[in-house]
């Protein structure tokens, strides 16, 4: 049966020795994230995790959801219970400002937490979890009575929150959208389409559900400037904020998925349903891009809980399972075969899967930082500096954390041999549920035609160039640092080939600019490499001021800098493939003529 402990150890290490989010106390609900605090936190949502979450994470997806003949979805046994649960110790509001019944504690805490329920029950997580992008888009985007009626009860975990963009022929390019809004002539709009891949579109488990649907009013624009954004409820709210009748929405169907079974992703149908616009009409595009950022981080970070639980596992495995003897002599004479954990080729799937994970873990608390910063700083220049490089991450973050979180967990499952094959062990299941992550809130391909084609050149390259100046100045500042000269060369390396390939696409993109799309993925993951490199940069000085300080952690300083060797090592060097497979051009992929494939 599999395992599951929340790395809580690794999670103070970054919020506290690497990130130092006590220095933040300026900006509003860091004042009361107190060490002491967020260790009572985290060590919390690892007990819910653990004990609530994750041991439905199984049977969820073996029982899956069901859709009835009334058109309700039952969803798995003890999923009702656990979401209760989780709902109760406050943590769907634990970011949300207090005034609409949140805790107001940083969004980089929430991230934190978040990874553990997520690596425990991922698909139960996505019930609050996509209520999380709806709440967001509202406090932008609505009025001050939408956000009174809809967002404390969102909070609160009676009322859950969907997005409904995608329609049977329209998916990234959501300029093609056939849902209409007719208006009723009272401020309110008659809905009618039908919406695909709704993740939690239906279910029991609240009171109310709040879809946020994209749709085209009658005589708007074509393409994307055409598109609003409305809300739809499955109830009617009365004026008194109570439940009212039932809307015109139901689920026509739940999508037989790969994984994530115990989540019901369901098929939408709008007849006539009553919606009210959320901002401006014709501007829904800048208010849905509120729900899929916010979508998107939370998707990088289901990459990393993936790998981290399919890592724990395949350890317990390795530790266990005897197979053959060591090469270099017997390691457990009083066995017949060596635990499989002394062959290289295991420790290197092991240590590949592990300091991605630590290195991630870094990036996306990290990135939850500059989200704190850009949203509640007071200071003009750091919100915007903080801002750009959150706008810059995001679909590095989701592209690569969600590529490698797919690949770490097949490589996780490979440890186990045939038994990774099998359903009891769990490890198909994580196979499974981390294949989705790779393709929904934009599949990877246009996260990284989004970095290259959008984000890179945004504002003149401001942020990339920011970014690429704070990285060469680590390097620089602690040049001098014998301890972590071998980080800073190996990162510097890596920048090198960076900055030489961005500014290849600078030279060789804008006459032909399929050599743009040709190497976005390449570029992409070069990118994501870099930024892992300096986050164990950063957990190596950290790691060693502890150890000069006379840390109690010294053995879990020591092997944070192995493993962080391991990656400048093995995994760094990679940079330079990246870089020659961009510099290739987009020739070999172009030249052949559509027939010959």
């Amino acid at each position: 049966m599999p395992v599951y402990k929340a790395p809580v150890n690794d999670t103070l290490f970054i919020l506290n020795d690497v990130l130092g989010l006590d220095r933040y106390n300026n900006l509003p609900g860091f004042e009361d994230a107190s060490p002491d605090m967020i260790e009572a936190i985290v060590g919390e949502a690892a007990r819910l995790a653990e004990e609530e979450l994750f041991p439905l994470n199984l049977s969820g997806d073996q029982e899956g959801c069901t859709r009835n003949d009334d058109a309700s979805v039952t969803v798995p046994k003890g999923f009702k219970q656990a979401y209760d649960a989780y709902c109760q110790g406050g943590w769907s509001g634990l970011a949300v400002p207090p005034e609409f019944g949140g805790q107001g504690l940083p969004y980089t805490l929430h991230s934190a937490v978040g990874e553990y329920m997520s690596s425990a029950n991922m698909a139960l997580t996505m019930y609050p979890g996509l209520t999380q992008g709806a709440i967001a888009a509202i406090l932008v985007h609505g009025t001050d009575e939408q956000k009174q009626t809809y967002v404390p009860k969102m909070v609160e975990g009676i009322w859950s929150g969907t997005m409904n963009l995608t329609e049977p022929h329209c998916g990234t390019d959501l300029g093609l959208l056939r849902t209409k809004a007719v208006p009723n002539g009272d401020g309110s709009y008659k809905i009618s389409g039908q919406k695909i891949f709704i993740s939690a579109g239906e279910h029991g488990m609240t009171d109310n559900i709040i879809h946020l649907v994209i749709a085209r009013i009658e005589g708007a624009p074509a393409g994307t400037k055409g598109i609003s954004l409305f809300i739809v409820p499955k109830f009617l709210v009365n004026e008194d904020g109570s439940v009212g009748t039932r809307n015109g929405v139901s689920c026509g169907a739940i999508e037989h998925k790969m994984g994530i079974h115990g989540n019901s992703t369901c098929v939408m149908n709008y007849d006539e349903a009553t919606g009210y616009l959320i901002g401006a009409e014709n501007k829904g595009l800048a208010a849905m891009f509120v729900m899929m950022n916010e979508a998107r981080l939370g998707v990088g970070l289901q990459g990393l809980s993936v790998a981290e639980i399919a890592y724990q596992n395949a350890v317990h495995y390795a530790r266990e399972r005897i197979q053959g003897r060591s090469l270099s002599g017997i390691k457990a004479p009083d066995r017949q075969a060596d635990p499989i954990i002394v062959h290289p080729d295991i420790r290197r799937s092991l240590l590949t899967i592990k300091s991605f994970t630590e290195a991630g873990r870094a990036f996306t608390l990290w990135t939850a930082l500059k989200s704190d910063i850009a949203h509640r700083s007071t200071d003009a220049a750091e919100k915007q500096a903080a801002d750009d490089i959150l706008g810059l991450m995001t679909p590095i973050l989701k592209g690569v954390l969600t590529d490698k979180g797919f690949d770490h967990a097949v490589m996780a499952q490979q440890v186990f041999g045939g038994h990774g094959y099998i359903e009891e062990h769990g490890m198909s299941q994580y196979v499974r549920d981390a294949r989705i992550a790779m393709i929904y809130e934009g599949a990877n391909g246009i996260q990284a035609l989004d970095l290259v084609g959008r984000k890179l050149g945004l504002n003149g390259g401001r942020a990339a160039m920011a970014l690429f100046k704070e990285i060469g100045d680590f390097c620089e500042e602690n040049r001098a640092d014998e301890k972590l000269a071998f980080y800073t060369k190996g990162l510097k390396k890596g920048l090198n080939d960076l900055q030489a390939s961005t500014m290849w696409f600078m030279s060789n993109a804008m006459a032909k600019p399929d050599n743009a799309g040709a190497g976005s993925t390449d570029y992409m993951h070069l990118f994501g490499l870099v930024v892992l490199g300096y986050m164990w940069a950063k957990m190596a000085k950290a790691a060693n001021d502890g150890l000069a300080n006379g840390d109690p952690r010294s053995d879990y300083l020591e092997t944070k800098l192995k493993t962080g060797r391991f990656f400048m090592e093995k995994i760094m060097p990679e940079t330079a493939l990246r870089k020659i497979r961009i510099e290739a051009g987009a020739d070999s992929l172009m030249d052949m003529a559509a027939e010959a494939f």
